[in-house]
């Protein structure tokens, strides 16, 4: 056998080897990142439910049952306070009546600083101060676990600006004694609240 064919046997061996390693390498890292980020989705989940998330957002949750096909699709059960008539958003990855358009990034600010990517402020009673100091790795993983869950098409009905009148089925906080009124809203401007009531 000349040098050169055992060259040639070698390096054929040697790059085998090479490639046999990178595959092996290649695949306990998939199943290692897949472990991960199923490890991660499952803690996502986790929060969702322990936080509130499924109560306002999945519909039939203040009814007695959710429907299961329609998990965090947003509810039709407005809240009406001093801050008009609000809706439980479409959390699901819908394109155009959910966060479908949102980065996870997107949904980690809007529920850490009230306010949403197009600009727009998040109206009570979602509770993003309770949320504003989430540390990141829980906050990641609640925006990855959104992004993850079948998208349901469903547009809830419109914010109803405070003076009006919504329709449909409404939970209507009174006006608040004055103990528990707010000296200011969020721009800190004083707020004006019609009816409070002294304790």
């Amino acid at each position: 056998m000349t040098w050169t064919r055992v060259s040639s046997i070698s390096l054929t061996l040697a790059g085998l080897l090479i490639a046999g390693l990178a595959l092996t390498s290649a695949n306990y890292q998939g199943k290692h990142t897949t472990a991960k980020s199923a490890k991660h989705l499952e803690r996502g989940k986790y929060l969702v439910g322990i936080c509130g998330c499924e109560d306002c957002h999945s519909p039939g949750s203040f009814y007695g049952a959710r429907h299961p096909d329609r998990h965090l699709a947003g509810s039709e059960l407005g809240w009406q306070g001093p801050w008009g008539v609000t809706y439980s958003r479409n959390l699901t990855p819908d394109m155009e009546t959910g966060i479908g358009k949102w980065s996870e990034a997107d949904i980690v600010k809007a529920f850490r600083s009230g306010v949403r990517p197009d600009g727009s402020t998040i109206l009570p009673p979602m509770p993003w101060q309770d949320y504003s100091a989430m540390n990141d790795e829980d906050a990641a993983a609640i925006a990855a676990y959104l992004k993850s869950v079948p998208a349901v098409p469903h547009k809830v009905p419109d914010t109803v600006p405070p003076g009006q009148l919504g329709s449909g089925s409404i939970v209507v906080f009174p006006p608040p004694p004055a103990w528990d009124a707010p000296k200011a809203l969020p721009d800190n401007e004083p707020m004006k609240v019609e009816g409070a009531t002294k304790p």
